[in-house]
């Protein structure tokens, strides 16, 4: 028994000796996302007539896959797009249509995410859930049941830097000989339900009849590649939005329920109620900033309520101060904590932290006792009627 122990452990040793780290990756499942600065460079869109050149990428499924993987397909349609971008989003369903009717006729088609997740900013992120990570990108390929592979680029866009994608979603449909037929649009009318891929579909229907694409490059519209070198201007946005001031206003009980009212706004109103003594408030509230600054833009606005004693205003204003919590931040001023729960919600039980969304006139559309899941809340706010992911 244990000189059969030994010769496993010696024969996994040579195995995992004699195995790239790449591939012991792939077998193991474990890749993780590193994304890195990218020196700035010019990017070539590749020109019609170009071979597709050759990548090797991560894809959401756990496997890396390659140009080879597809060698079978009479056409192949590369397609870089991404999470955050609200064109990009706006084309998903037709992405998804277009891969469903031509994929019995050979075509295959892959999605690759060029985006460098260091690029982002968080003001770039108004119609989205989901940013460009890795991990987000799982998120989306299974919310949206992706058909197809949906790979990761964005430690170093080496293989998009090789395309030239100028924007998401932009399209390269290439023949049985992987030579560049068509780049460029979807279509026309980015509104969803509003066309049907007509420009993709011609090109495909040309390449699988062995003719011509008629109109082989369009132009693209969409959210611009997020490149790693532009880095300068997101650190740029980071300092002015912690050089906002920050301050602190006392609301008494009547104050409490004309801002859960939410009257004369035309915005979502969200609030988190929080106390600098309760450990999951202090640990979630940076998370709602970010929210402020990725939907701040649009029909929405977070506030801050302190539960706070009202003699500790300045240890309150303290953590706001070291949170950046340039929102409108409020302390409840009476000592009757069971006022504030009852100006606040009815419903809730008091315990912290609790967090509510609102719509003008005050009707309930969100609520949260205790630490909140961001994925649930960000969604509910993106896809409430007056937000939305597309324009």
């Amino acid at each position: 028994m244990k000189l059969h122990i030994f010769q496993s452990m010696v024969l996994g040793t040579l195995l995992c000796a004699c195995s790239s780290p790449e591939k012991q990756a792939e077998q193991a499942d474990v890749f993780k996302a590193n994304p890195r600065p990218v020196a700035e460079q010019t990017v070539k869109t590749l020109e019609i007539g170009a071979t597709a050149p050759d990548f090797k990428l991560p894809g959401v499924d756990g496997k890396w896959h390659s140009l080879d993987d597809f060698k079978a397909a009479k056409a192949l349609a590369i397609v870089f797009t991404c999470n955050h971008c609200p064109t990009a989003q706006a084309y998903e369903a037709r992405l998804k249509a277009v891969e469903k009717d031509y994929r019995s006729k050979g075509l295959s088609v892959v999605a690759i995410s060029p985006n460098s997740p260091l690029g982002l900013q968080y003001e770039e992120l108004g119609y989205t859930d989901l940013n460009d990570d890795f991990e987000e990108m799982k998120i989306r390929a299974k919310n949206q049941q992706f058909d197809f592979p949906y790979l990761y680029d964005g430690d170093n866009e080496a293989v998009s830097l090789k395309y030239g994608p100028v924007a998401t979603p932009h399209v390269f449909l290439f023949d049985a000989q992987r030579k560049l037929a068509y780049t460029g649009r979807f279509d026309a009318i980015e509104k969803p339900g509003a066309a049907n891929a007509e420009d993709l579909r011609a090109a495909i229907d040309a390449v699988l009849a062995g003719k011509p694409v008629a109109t082989p490059v369009t132009k693209t519209f969409g959210c611009s590649t997020k490149w790693g070198w532009k880095l300068e201007y997101k650190d740029k946005v980071q300092k002015e939005w912690e050089a906002k001031p920050v301050s602190i206003a006392k609301l008494d009980e009547a104050g409490v329920k004309k801002l859960l009212k939410n009257e004369g706004s035309e915005k979502l109103r969200l609030i988190n109620v929080w106390a600098t003594w309760c450990g999951p408030c202090v640990l979630e509230y940076p998370d709602f900033i970010v929210l402020q600054r990725m939907f701040g833009a649009r029909d929405f606005e977070f506030v801050s309520l302190s539960a706070d004693k009202p003699d500790q205003e300045a240890k309150a204003l303290k953590f706001l101060k070291e949170k950046f919590s340039a929102v409108p931040n409020y302390l409840f001023s009476e000592e009757d904590k069971y006022a504030l729960i009852e100006a606040v919600d009815p419903n809730w039980n008091g315990a912290l932290p609790y967090t509510i969304l609102v719509e003008p006139g005050g009707k309930v559309v969100w609520s949260h006792q205790g630490e909140v899941d961001f994925y649930a809340l960000k969604r509910a706010i993106v896809e409430h009627p007056k937000i939305g992911r597309y324009y």
